[in-house]
């Protein structure tokens, strides 16, 4: 799926048309509608996505081939993912999550903290899961330009100032 970027979930039915909720990820996120054909994590393609109306989290919508309650219910909880090729190309200190995931996390002074496991936003900014080198336990670190000062896809590394502690270690 490196080649897919996740760009929205669908909640199950709308009604009894054939109407899905739609949640959309995109920063404009009527534009989920734009990135077509969406695809599940299976492979199914949706050619053509339709909004029809407006939610309190979302969106209400269409889909090729979801006809009946029946056939939106069973979507319920199911990722869509867009082509990366018809993603719009970010600014140089914006990230896809797809990207981030997998990325080493070292510390200022070069020792492995340890791998993005998931990037998470629950509304007060976004955090990177990290499991913690030689640990079964993660991490939550904040993913802001304090704490995160280096993003490097190309070696495959994020550069970390954690705050004392969080990893362990001595809080002299």
């Amino acid at each position: 799926m490196t080649d897919r970027v996740v760009v929205g979930s669908l909640g199950g039915a709308f009604g009894v048309q054939g109407e899905v909720r739609l949640k959309s990820f995109c920063a404009d996120p009527a534009a989920i509608a734009d990135y077509t054909p969406l695809y599940t994590e299976e492979g199914r393609a949706f050619a053509q996505v339709i909004l029809t109306g407006q939610l309190k989290n979302g969106f209400t919508a269409r889909l090729d081939g979801v006809v009946t309650k029946e056939d939106a219910d069973a979507l319920r909880n199911v990722s869509l993912f867009a082509e990366r090729t018809v993603m719009p190309s970010l600014p140089d200190d914006e990230y896809y999550y797809a990207d981030l995931i997998g990325l080493t996390v070292l510390d200022t002074g070069g020792a492995t903290l340890g791998t993005v496991k998931n990037v998470m936003d629950h509304g007060a900014g976004d955090l990177l899961e990290i499991i913690a080198a030689g640990a079964t336990d993660t991490v939550l670190l904040p993913f802001t330009a304090a704490v995160v000062p280096t993003v490097d896809l190309e070696t495959g590394r994020i550069i970390a100032n954690p705050p004392d502690g969080l990893f362990g270690g001595d809080d002299n």
